[in-house]
C-alpha cells in the first residue's frame, strides 16, 4: 500500500499544477479499490485535497507554506480531461472587457458538462451547464463578448457594443456578427444593429 502511495503521488507531482486526479487514470497501478482506499489515505494525510465526488488534487507547496492549486489551472486540467467546454461566466468576461467594475466574488464557469460544485481548499469553484451558444470561442475575446452580453441582458446590451467598438479591434466584432444565427434573437438584433450602422465592421 504504501508502494502504491507512493507512485500515486508521483503521478500527481509529474502532472502540471492543478491537474484533476481520478480513479480511472491510475488503474496502472493498481486495482479499483486499492485505488481508491489510497486516494482516501492520501486526503487524510494531507499529501491531497479532494475537490470533489472521485476527483483530488495535489496541493502546491510555496515558499510561503501549502495552498490549493488555482482555480484556473484546475479548470484547464479539468476541460482537458473530460473533454468539456469550460469558460469564464459571463460577469467575469464583462468585468475582464471593461464592462463593469463589478469583481465576482465566486469562481463561477459555464461548461458544456453538468452543473456541480468542486472545493480548492477554501474556495469553492461553481461549474453551471450552460447552452452551446453561450460556449462558443472558449480563449477568445468574441467568446468573451458573447457571455458578457448574456449577462448583461437586452436593457443593456446596446450600451455595452456600443462601448466594445471603442474597445476591440473590427476582427474580434466581425467574428461576433458571423455567429448571429446560433445567439438569441434580441442580442442578434443588437449586433446587427452595429453591422447596419457600418461602424467597424464593415471596413476593417
Amino acid at each position: 500500500m504504501q508502494t502504491l502511495a507512493k507512485q500515486v503521488l508521483e503521478h500527481a507531482t509529474g502532472a502540471p499544477e492543478g491537474t484533476p486526479l481520478v480513479a480511472k487514470e491510475l488503474l496502472h497501478l493498481g486495482s479499483r479499490a486499492a485505488v481508491d482506499q489510497v486516494l482516501s489515505r492520501l486526503v487524510q494525510r494531507g499529501a491531497l485535497l479532494r475537490a470533489g465526488r472521485g476527483i483530488y488534487v495535489l496541493p502546491v507547496e510555496s515558499r510561503f507554506g501549502i495552498r490549493a492549486p488555482s482555480a484556473v489551472k484546475m479548470v484547464e486540467g479539468l476541460a482537458n480531461q473530460r473533454g468539456e467546454t469550460i469558460v469564464s461566466h459571463g460577469a467575469a468576461a464583462a468585468n475582464a472587457l471593461g464592462l463593469t467594475t463589478q469583481v465576482p466574488m465566486r469562481a463561477v464557469y459555464l461548461t458544456s458538462g453538468p452543473s456541480r460544485r468542486l472545493k480548492l481548499g477554501a474556495q469553492t469553484v461553481e461549474f453551471r451547464h450552460a447552452p452551446i451558444w453561450q460556449l462558443i470561442f472558449p480563449g477568445r475575446a468574441a467568446g468573451e463578448v458573447v457571455r458578457a452580453l448574456a449577462w448583461l441582458g437586452p436593457e443593456k446590451a446596446g450600451a455595452a457594443i456600443q462601448k466594445l467598438r471603442t474597445k476591440l479591434p473590427p476582427s474580434e466584432l466581425k467574428e461576433v456578427a458571423s455567429v448571429r444565427s446560433r445567439l438569441p434573437t434580441w442580442m442578434a438584433q443588437e449586433i446587427s444593429a452595429l453591422v447596419a450602422a457600418g461602424g467597424c465592421l464593415t471596413h476593417g
